[in-house]
């Protein structure tokens, strides 16, 4: 990936023209063997680092306008710190392969036009004293740098934790497997979240066709030939996702006596299905094979007398340190004349059961902060409560 991102943007392809050594790694930008003048008063070398800002595989006008470094604060030839760019200087993770020391900020009126020009002003400022010093020194090594491997989960570069400066934190939640059983409203929405995580593999579990009464509770719009087409529901989201996540894989079945044991090599399953024997079946497998799960439910009524609608979102969760209340919460009897069932159109209570469910899951792979530690919670519409119970 980093070599064809570079081969691809002019300003990134100019810096490696000129002998910068250049490299991506973890949606940053990386200059290697940066000279600059030490406290010491001595020539030393750092690396100047850079979030990426892109629009699909191009690079756009850098934001924000601050630069990163690793190595001692640089200097003037005196040995006082070059005190016009200091920013702040602390020990941070930029990502799980990017530690860094400063942080620099130097913006021009206008803001800098393309990574060319913000790299090699931050470079001109840092190596200018060490210039003094020793006339010979330059960031341009022509020294090849090697590109890792791309292993990664997208088809493109996730910048949005890169500019947040959350990518270390959003690395937890690079489960290797995850499964998605039932891709009816909820479970379509689970795999839009989910596929914008760094999970490496999702699998998703259903034998139905994606119908029309399906596009009204599922993300994005199909189009009326994907309709006639009438694809599997498996099928269908798979070729919406796949546009971004490689790792999506469709299995268009139900779960059941003979196959539920492929569910054991999973890290995490959603259960976003009806109640019923089947549920209970995956339930007593995961629960005995230490495997954590949620399960999401909506329910609803339709109150004819006030032509209003009641409805409840529920996600439970279970770990293999906290399951008995599940017996409780989650119900095993079959299907019964629930609204819901006779397919109300509620996506945006799909899409917040889902969320509510991916919350819960980032929170036990500690993405998010977890001071409750509820394994059972519920949203109803009409007292607009949100509970939190069977804590941990």
């Amino acid at each position: 990936m980093s070599s064809a991102l570079i081969s691809r943007n002019p300003d990134l392809q100019r810096l490696l023209l000129e002998g910068y050594e250049v490299e991506i790694r973890s949606n940053h930008l990386l200059v290697h063997n940066v000279p600059y003048v030490s406290q010491s008063r001595e020539v030393a070398y750092g690396t100047l680092v850079s979030n990426l800002s892109l629009a699909g595989d191009r690079t756009i006008k850098p934001e924000p306008h601050v630069a990163y470094f690793t190595g001692d604060h640089p200097c003037n030839i005196d040995g006082k710190e070059i005190v016009q760019i200091k920013h702040a200087s602390q020990l941070t993770n930029l990502a799980p392969d990017i530690i860094v020391q400063h942080s620099f900020s130097n913006k021009p009126p206008a803001g800098y036009a393309d990574y060319h020009e913000k790299m090699t002003r931050y470079i001109e400022i840092i190596s200018a004293p060490a210039k003094a010093l020793q006339p010979a020194v330059t960031a341009c090594t022509y020294r090849a740098v090697a590109c890792a491997a791309d292993d990664g989960v997208f088809n493109y570069v996730d910048t949005a934790s890169g500019r947040a400066g959350i990518t270390a934190v959003s690395a937890k939640l690079a489960m290797r497997r995850v499964a998605i059983v039932g891709l009816g409203g909820t479970g379509s929405y689970v795999l839009d979240f989910l596929a914008k995580t760094t999970v490496r593999e999702i699998h998703l579990y259903d034998d139905d066709l994606f119908f029309q009464h399906n596009a009204f509770r599922a993300p994005s719009a199909a189009s009326l030939e994907e309709l006639q087409a009438q694809p599997s529901k498996v099928a269908y989201h798979h070729a919406k996702y796949a546009n971004m996540h490689r790792g999506i894989h469709a299995h268009p079945v139900r779960v059941g006596a003979d196959n539920v044991a492929e569910l054991l090599s999973c890290e995490f399953v959603f259960l976003c299905m009806d109640s019923g024997p089947a549920k209970k079946l995956i339930v007593e497998t995961l629960q005995a094979n230490k495997v954590p799960f949620i399960d999401a439910g909506i329910g609803t009524e339709l109150l004819e007398d006030k032509l209003e609608l009641w409805a409840i979102c529920r996600v439970t969760t279970s770990t293999p340190s906290k399951n008995d209340h599940v017996p409780r919460r989650v119900s095993f009897a079959e299907a019964g004349d629930d609204d819901y069932e006779r397919n109300i159109q509620i996506a945006e209570l799909n899409a917040l059961c889902a969320a509510m469910a991916v919350i819960k899951w980032k929170k036990f792979c500690g993405f998010y902060q977890d001071l409750e530690g509820e394994h059972d919670s519920t949203y109803s519409t009409n007292i607009q409560m949100l509970t939190a119970e069977d804590c941990a």
